[in-house]
């Protein structure tokens, strides 16, 4: 295909073509040269000859240098009447062949226009200027005249064909590196967004069987009843961490909707059995609401009830203290939720601001889960629920308290409340 306003080279494979318009355009060259004025025929002479073999040998380069071409065919027709040859559409095809190319080639349609109507006004002009004019002539003019603006609207009605083609294939392509983007960035979210839950979950669950283990461990010798007790509860919470791990699990691998309803997403409505089952494991949490409670959004219930699990599992893992406070406060347009911890000892694990999981104030080891917890490894707790609040709108911050400890609070957006008579 020839390039749109730059004739750039042809391909191989078109090469055929070009051989193939050459001679087409020499034997209409040869056949409008035997015509005469009497409508007779004869044998082409030496002019016919000239005109055909000069005409066409410039159309090779009309791909390269168009205008050129047209010019050159142009003044080539211009000689016919000069030569004694009766001046026809067929001994101009050539020129016809180089303006349809020029309307094809040109860069602006203005261009393409003012050239075929130059091409068309030197070869009707041609005729009066060298030789006998006749109404016979006058009509001869009008079909020269015309052949060369058909060529050069059909060119224009070609090039934005091409044009448009062109420009249908760029935004297919354009739609489908948008389509893998878009794809690439909602695997991404989703990987995140299935990180931050099993965190979550593994993070809680394994935290409590900890904290229950080495309770148990600690009274193994002094007191049997409450090792057993501790024992009962580790089974229980780590039977229920199987099973929330095979849900969990099991919704990742499904394939498509689950044939039965699954269970329903964590929400506020959940709290009391997530503060007993921290209470089984030594911490007593203690909750204070200010406000009128009213439902949230499952995407921002859900995030309250996490962000409210893992700031309580930090404070687990992480400070020796025995009690934390969770205050819910409900505003007209937000929920504000805050985890604080009573800082009552040294604090175990590097500072939150590192980007360390935990969330917690320095607090002093006073039990026994305190006593023996090991230096852990940096985690994503504080990175995870500060993108959990931000994903629904809301804002985390989290820092040490001025009179001691850690406090972490959350502002979640809610549904605007309709006004009533």
């Amino acid at each position: 295909m020839t390039q749109p306003g730059g004739g750039g080279p042809r391909p191989r494979g078109a090469w055929w073509r070009e051989v193939a318009v050459t001679v087409a355009a020499f034997a209409l060259c040869l056949l409008g040269g035997v015509i005469q004025v009497d409508d007779t025929l004869s044998a082409p002479p030496a002019a016919a000859y000239f005109i055909a073999v000069v005409s066409c040998a410039v159309l090779p380069v009309r791909h390269r240098a168009p205008l050129a071409a047209l010019a050159a065919t142009t003044a080539i027709g211009v000689l016919v009447p000069p030569l004694g040859l009766l001046l026809t559409p067929l001994i101009v095809a050539p020129a016809v062949i180089t303006a349809y190319s020029y309307s094809l080639a040109a860069r602006t349609e203005r261009r393409a226009a003012s050239a075929v109507l130059l091409t068309s006004a030197a070869l009707v002009a041609s005729i009066p200027l060298f030789g006998d004019f006749s109404w016979k002539d006058a009509s001869r003019m009008g079909v020269v005249a015309v052949f060369p603006l058909v060529a050069g609207v059909l060119g224009h009605s070609v090039r934005n064909r091409r044009a448009y083609l062109a420009a249908v294939e760029e935004r297919a392509r354009r739609a489908e590196e948008s389509r893998d983007s878009e794809a690439r960035r909602r695997v991404t979210e989703e990987r995140v967004r299935i990180a931050r839950e099993l965190h979550d979950l593994v993070a809680h669950q394994i935290t409590l069987a900890n904290a229950q283990a080495t309770v148990a461990a600690h009274f193994f010798d002094a007191r049997p009843e409450q090792t057993r007790k501790s024992l009962k509860e580790l089974v229980a919470t780590t039977a229920e961490a199987l099973d929330d791990l095979r849900a969990t699990v099991g919704l990742l691998r499904q394939s498509g909707d689950a044939a039965t309803p699954a269970e329903p997403t964590p929400g506020l409505s959940r709290l009391p059995t997530l503060l007993e089952s921290f209470r089984r494991a030594g911490l007593e949490v203690s909750v204070h609401q200010e406000g009128t409670a009213r439902p949230l959004p499952p995407g921002v219930d859900l995030t309250a009830y996490r962000i409210v699990q893992e700031a309580l599992t930090n404070v687990t893992k992480h400070a020796g203290t025995r009690s934390a406070r969770v205050r819910l406060v409900w505003n007209r347009d937000r929920v504000t939720i805050t985890v604080a911890d009573d800082g009552g000892g040294v604090r175990t694990a590097p500072p939150a601001s590192s980007g360390w999981s935990a969330s917690t104030g320095p607090s002093a080891s006073t039990g026994p889960s305190a006593s023996t917890m090991p230096d852990r490894p940096p985690g994503y707790g504080l990175i995870g629920m500060r993108e959990r609040a931000t994903a629904v709108g809301g804002h985390l911050s989290a820092g040490r308290r001025p009179e001691g400890g850690f406090l972490v609070s959350t502002q979640l957006p809610l549904p605007p409340v309709k006004d009533t008579p």
